[in-house]
């Protein structure tokens, strides 16, 4: 099993179990986390938390990037891990991102859509498609911009570097930083509080936030100049270069073509 999904006093976790591959959220493991949320949902699980090994060093590496296609979209709305992201916005109870460890790439955007984030002193957040050519989709950008200010999401996706914890949480990425020996009782504690307020009230307003924060239409020509913009990228022999170099590990050279 690429995850270990369990249940106990109406809390439903969701942990992260490839530390060979470093907890890249591929296809087949996205699919386990769907189905695990799809059986929380049905067996009324109130609150999930989703995290790692204790022992892990790596929270998640982020999208396999050996899934990634060449030459055409390598986001669409059917990637796998923008299913699990609007699975994770639509399950009807809280989701809270227990994270020690580093977060790197998609998983970053998949931590910034839980809905409380809770992080110890090894966290750390990265947004990397710089670092390999990667045209990152309209969604995505918008996931980051709803939850940090916009100088610090440009900082994020123009230097790929890692937000170190005490930023994270001055930035509004962490709800909460606590000590790594504290993390998993702290986390379960809020779990717990939240699954003895009425449920109706607590999905009600999960649903009505999302509704809210997602109400802003982007017009037409807008839209589709974004769509140009990425098809640029994507179909860019930097974005070739920057896949090449993942599979050969070496650093990639980028000419802007």
């Amino acid at each position: 099993m690429l995850i270990l999904a369990q249940t106990l006093e109406s809390i439903g976790t969701i942990t992260l179990n490839q530390p060979a591959k470093r907890n890249a959220l591929s296809e087949p493991l996205v699919e386990e986390m769907l189905l695990a949320l799809a059986s929380f949902e049905k067996n009324g699980i109130r609150a999930v938390v989703i995290r790692a090994a204790a022992d892990t060093k790596v929270w998640s590496a982020g999208h396999d990037i050996s899934e990634l296609p060449r030459g055409k979209d390598p986001l669409p709305y059917s990637d796998s891990l923008e299913r699990l992201i609007r699975a994770v916005k639509a399950f009807p109870g809280p989701i809270i991102a227990m994270v020690h460890g580093t977060v790197w790439g998609g998983a970053t955007d998949l931590v910034l859509s839980c809905d409380i984030v809770v992080g110890d002193e090894t966290c750390s957040f990265a947004i990397t498609p710089a670092n390999i050519g990667l045209a990152y989709n309209t969604a995505g950008l918008l996931h980051f911009m709803r939850r940090i200010p916009l100088n610090l999401v440009k900082e994020m996706f123009f230097t790929a570097n890692p937000v170190k914890a005490e930023d994270a949480a001055d930035w509004g990425i962490l709800n909460h930083l606590v000590s790594a020996s504290d993390l998993e009782r702290f986390t379960y504690d809020l779990a717990r509080q939240i699954t003895t307020k009425a449920p109706l009230v607590v999905s009600t307003v999960k649903e009505q936030l999302r509704i809210l924060t997602e109400a802003h239409p982007i017009p037409p020509d807008v839209f589709e100049r974004i769509q140009e913009l990425r098809h640029r990228v994507y179909q860019s022999k930097d974005y070739q270069e920057g896949i090449n170099a993942f599979h050969e590990k070496r650093k990639p050279v980028f000419t802007g073509k």
